[in-house]
């Protein structure tokens, strides 16, 4: 495995591929790397020099199947380090992020292996994220947004689109959490918002932008 740097870009361009489908450009990973659109440039061709990706200046970057693997072992390991932080060490759901993206350098072929086998080959990470086995299989990914859901229909909460501590929050305050079953009362023309049954609990508005980032099934 390369240097720290390179895992995150890998890392990056796995993830923005797997949303967009397309290759990436350098102005997306460079916004979700918060690095400036030169320094990019310089470790695009490195990583291409590696044979970790091909890149077009027109198109964007694209991961070969070496840089896949790469990619799918450092997501591996993220995901099972949230998994542990969660339900071993009593972190909570908006900390296990930011913990997991320091250990999921360290560089021990096996280690990712043994935290699978010691949690009991978990599928999904805390916010529903599936982890892939050492094999490259992957779970199901789940697609369905809360904000695409029937009114009328029950829904449980597979996953949430944003990890970031400040929606984490905002959900445990709705009481809202992986597995949990909502109903869609009403959408709301004017703004999208919708109005949802948490539970059986009494009816909650909530926004566009929460149910662009709700994951339902």
């Amino acid at each position: 495995m390369g240097s720290l740097s390179e895992e995150n870009y890998l890392k990056a361009i796995y993830h923005l591929a797997q949303a967009d489908g397309e290759k990436v450009s350098p102005t997306a990973i460079a916004k979700m790397l918060e690095n400036n659109p030169a320094s990019v440039i310089d470790m695009l061709k490195k990583l291409v020099e590696k044979k970790l990706i091909s890149y077009d200046k027109r198109k964007g970057a694209n991961l070969t199947a070496s840089g896949i693997k790469a990619a799918m072992e450092i997501v591996r390991k993220h995901r099972l380090w949230e998994v542990f932080l969660l339900e071993k060490l009593s972190y909570k759901w908006d900390e296990v992020h930011n913990i997991a993206e320091q250990l999921e350098h360290v560089g021990d072929s096996h280690l990712a292996d043994r935290l699978d086998k010691f949690l009991g080959h978990p599928d999904y990470d805390p916010h529903g994220d599936p982890i892939p086995k050492a094999d490259g299989k992957i779970a199901e990914v789940y697609k369905t947004k809360l904000v695409e859901a029937e009114p009328g229909k029950k829904y449980k909460v597979v996953a949430v689109k944003d990890d970031s501590a400040e929606f984490l929050n905002y959900l445990q305050k709705l009481g809202i959490g992986i597995g949990t079953k909502l109903k869609v009362v009403e959408k709301i023309p004017f703004d999208g918002s919708l109005v949802v049954q948490i539970e059986k609990q009494n009816n909650t508005t909530i926004s566009h932008k929460f149910a662009e980032n709700v994951l339902v099934g």
